[in-house]
């Protein structure tokens, strides 16, 4: 079952039959992202055609080392070209890819069987809500000038409206002229967030604030 149909010469059919199981693989990864991630049109286009393209190296190599370097090569040119993404989207490019590999290599049954219950998979963890956060976590940046002392300038304030808050990142803007003040908070319940912004700018001198609803990797930039 778990034999490859490629035999010592390509032959167009087995070329065809990867081309359109690669599509076909590729199309219900990019569903299941879109399904269960927020994410981009072109994101979810390269996941259809990524698969197809490793399909098509993986034939052309054929087991010839001086190709293989070569190709490697221009794998690692376009993975510096890259722009990072979150995690749920670096391991659908790595799925993609090992769907690439298993079809360019005739093994069509278990690449079909191991797409089928990877996106199962991915699926039922994103119905069940698998490692979300009871409480979401946000992203409050706050401006002050910079002779404000900011140890301790906001204690009261944190107190009266988050349950947890965390700096995790300070660092000068404007030249130098003032700080930007990074904190990871949870607020408590039935809290205002118009209040507690309008608290924060009566310490800041009404500089710029800014809470973000959703916290990943893209808020430290």
């Amino acid at each position: 079952m778990f034999n490859s149909i490629l035999e010592s010469n390509l032959s167009i059919t087995s070329f065809l039959i990867c081309i359109v199981t690669s599509i076909l693989l590729g199309v219900m990864v990019a569903l299941v992202h879109q399904k269960t991630t927020k994410t981009n049109q072109t994101f979810t286009e390269s996941l259809v055609i990524l698969p197809i393209l490793v399909t098509v190296v993986i034939l052309l190599v054929n087991g010839n080392l001086g190709t293989s370097v070569a190709i490697a090569g221009a794998f690692s040119l376009i993975r510096f070209r890259s722009i990072p993404g979150n995690a749920k989207e670096i391991v659908n490019v790595f799925f993609a890819m090992v769907i690439g590999v298993a079809v360019g290599t005739g093994y069509i049954a278990f690449a079909v069987i191991f797409t089928i219950l990877t996106c199962l998979l991915s699926y039922i963890l994103y119905a069940m809500r698998f490692g979300e956060a009871k409480e979401k976590e946000k992203i409050l940046k706050i401006s002050i000038p910079e002779d404000l002392d900011y140890e301790n300038v906001f204690d009261d304030v944190f107190e009266k409206y988050l349950k947890t808050n965390e700096l995790i990142q300070s660092k000068t803007i404007n030249m130098g002229s003032m700080f930007e003040l990074t904190y990871r908070i949870i607020m408590k319940n039935q809290i205002s967030e118009k209040a507690f912004i309008d608290d924060l700018r009566t310490r800041n001198g009404n500089l710029k604030i800014s809470l973000t609803h959703e916290f990943n990797n893209h808020d430290m930039l």
